[in-house]
């Protein structure tokens, strides 16, 4: 983007759907991350670079889905007494002769399906007989079994070599179960991209200290490192950059040796207001430099090019009040960071819910407002929490999503389905 001759990058604030159309498209050009190869246990949270492949068929065998009796249907649906012939265990295939004429075996769920056998019939169904040892079974009055019932057959899963978790896949826990069916104990997968989280303003002083008059503490830093850390990636904190040019300048060399820059505060149209003049200096290209919604209206996504064999780097410029910073992170840092990972690239995660109360718009921005979703089976609702602004961080704890109201509606009706953001 070009500068304006006072030496600002030119104003280019965008709705908040073209805001996340520029960062996703940005987002689609990334080249893949270098890959590395970690243990099993260590799977949980990554992106699969290699796929995996069965390593044999699954179901190794035809399987058990219910605890019951392995029977012939023909010999089950004549009505007689079937006697017992054993029982087969999880794990401790049929070593018996096959399932004869008029004979049934009992069977536990997971467990091989004895030869003979095309079915089997659950234990609620079948009526038991016989004297000591000679145990008997027959269908329960008004039962019906067919072939194949209660039965997962070999290979109906996947085939030994089949493709069963593609290259992308985020791994959660059945991800990591699968791949262990499939005896992956190592596994390549993306490596994790470095974000560096500089905080700008002479107002703010370290966790640790007393603030002093006219000073706050450093939230910004630690809450966006934790939601690095939520959305796969590994933070950077640094120390606090200061509200003067050099000193800030020197910060943002150091910043962007990580994959991507977050820079919190210095954002806005005030005198000290720094982050975006001192981006320009270093030839940074902004794709927008405010987005039309509410809380994150500064917020400010750019790249630096290549320096002195530094390559480049994507930055946003987050607002400095702390939900405006949390927002603006969930709309637009965390799916570049998705893509930064490996995994494909998409939106946030947006829901449907039924709104419980009415809400006022607002004509010319995208309301991404704290609220609480109340998870009911029939009709998921959503309230909005009380606040006092996006620097009202208690209100903040108390949601659990957002509340996305787009644009040109001046009030939202108790009952109208609205598009929710997840935290």
């Amino acid at each position: 983007m070009k500068a304006v001759s006072e030496g600002r990058p030119e104003n280019n604030v965008v709705s908040f759907d073209e805001a996340l159309e520029i960062v996703l498209a940005r987002a689609s050009g990334l080249a893949k991350p270098p890959v590395e190869v970690v243990g099993i246990e260590d799977l949980s949270g990554r992106v699969l670079a290699k796929a995996v492949k069965a390593d044999r068929d699954q179901p190794p065998f035809d399987r058990s889905t219910r605890d019951g009796f392995a029977v012939w249907v023909e010999d089950a649906m004549a009505g007689t007494w079937l006697a017992v012939a054993g029982e087969v265990q999880a794990g401790r295939p049929w070593k018996g002769t096959p399932l004869g004429g008029d004979q049934a075996i009992g069977i536990m769920t997971g467990a091989p399906l004895p030869d003979g056998a095309d079915a089997v019939v659950m234990l609620e169904h079948v009526e038991r007989g016989g004297v000591g040892a000679m145990q008997a079974i027959r269908l329960a009055e008004g039962r019906r079994i067919n072939a194949g019932e209660n039965i997962v057959p070999r290979g109906r899963e996947a085939r030994e070599g089949d493709e069963v978790l593609a290259a992308g896949t985020v791994m959660d826990a059945s991800s990591v179960a699968l791949a262990a069916a499939c005896g992956a104990a190592m596994l390549e997968v993306f490596a994790v991209p470095t974000v560096s989280v500089l905080a700008t303003g002479d107002e703010l002083v370290d966790v640790a200290e007393t603030p002093g008059p006219g000073k706050i503490r450093n939230s910004n830093s630690y809450g966006l490192s934790a939601l690095v850390k939520q959305a796969g990636g590994t933070p950077v904190r640094l120390p606090v950059a200061p509200d003067e040019r050099e000193g800030l300048e020197r910060a943002i060399l150091r910043a962007r040796q990580a994959d991507l820059m977050l820079l919190s505060g210095g954002v806005s149209m005030g005198e000290y207001d720094l982050v975006k003049e001192a981006m320009l200096s270093m030839g940074a290209e902004f794709f927008f430099t405010g987005a039309r919604m509410q809380p994150g209206k500064p917020v400010v996504f750019g790249r630096l090019p290549e320096c002195e064999g530094m390559a480049a780097v994507y930055f946003f410029g987050l607002p400095g009040n702390p939900i405006s910073t949390q927002v603006t992170f969930a709309c637009f840092v965390e799916p570049m960071l998705r893509a930064m990972r490996g995994a494909a690239v998409e939106g946030p995660r947006f829901v449907q819910a039924t709104l419980a109360e009415a809400v006022a718009g607002r004509k010319e921005l995208t309301r991404v407002l704290p609220a609480e979703l109340i998870s009911k089976r029939e009709r998921p609702e959503v309230t909005l929490v009380p606040w006092q602004g996006s620097g009202d961080m208690a209100a903040h704890v108390r949601a659990n999503c957002y509340a996305v109201l787009p644009p040109e509606v001046e009030r939202f009706a108790e009952g109208d389905v609205i598009t929710v953001l997840l935290k």
